[in-house]
């Protein structure tokens, strides 16, 4: 067989190749449309849609980032919009007692700053600021929290608020079983995979990491009782 035999034969299997995995992943995506979700679960790959409300990518996948039910908005132009419709109504601003989704941006050894991104899993128009206090972090033990060991900056952390503070930054507490970080990744940018209530792993190195884990829900995410 000729040169230009190989050639061809090499540029129809790239062409079948490329058609299977658009394949695989339209079809990933049509399977999870109205299906509901969970902060942090991987929803489908970038290849087949954009990531759109309630959503975020990383490494190439889309991944939820509020509890609802996964939708598709079609493009004529573009790839659809994949996003996640929340239950709740949406409200303009945090109140005390409020479910809050937000994103660790600064940490010291008293407390972690954040951006709060979602009040009850509804997104906000415009983020609003939050801190967790050293003594706000757990329930028990308070004394022994080290800020370090429960969150680092880029967690998505699910808290609750307590009140507004100074400077209208809104306090906010982890310190029950489901609140705590729910997304996290490590040095090499690998989502974490959670192991206990304290503690996560990077699937590739095996490398483990303190953190307060959220259990958000106990049927998709199996901790050990505390």
């Amino acid at each position: 067989m000729s040169r230009c035999s190989f050639k061809a034969w090499d540029l129809l299997m790239l062409l079948f190749v490329t058609l299977l995995l658009f394949c695989f992943a339209f079809i990933s995506m049509e399977h999870i449309l109205g299906q509901k979700c969970i902060p942090g679960e991987r929803l489908t790959s970038v290849e087949s849609c954009r990531s759109g409300t309630g959503t975020y990518q990383r490494q190439g996948y889309i991944f939820a980032s509020l509890t609802g039910v996964v939708c598709k908005e079609e493009k004529e132009t573009d790839l659809p919009i994949l996003y996640v419709a929340s239950r709740h109504k949406a409200q303009s601003v945090p109140e005390v007692g409020n479910i809050v989704t937000c994103k660790i941006t600064q940490i010291s050894s008293r407390f972690a700053k954040c951006q709060i991104t979602a009040v009850n899993n509804c997104s906000l128009a415009h983020a609003f600021r939050g801190m967790i206090r050293k003594e706000d972090v757990r329930s028990t033990e308070r004394d022994k929290v080290e800020i370090f060991k429960s969150f680092h900056p880029g967690d998505i952390v699910l808290a609750k608020v307590l009140s507004l503070g100074d400077a209208q930054w809104y306090l906010l507490t982890t310190a029950e079983n489901e609140l705590g970080v729910v997304v996290a990744q490590s040095e090499n940018g690998t989502p974490l995979t959670a192991l206990s209530h304290n503690e996560m792993q990077c699937p590739v190195t095996h490398v483990k990491e303190s953190r307060k884990v959220a259990r958000p829900q106990k049927e998709h995410i199996g901790f050990p009782e505390r």
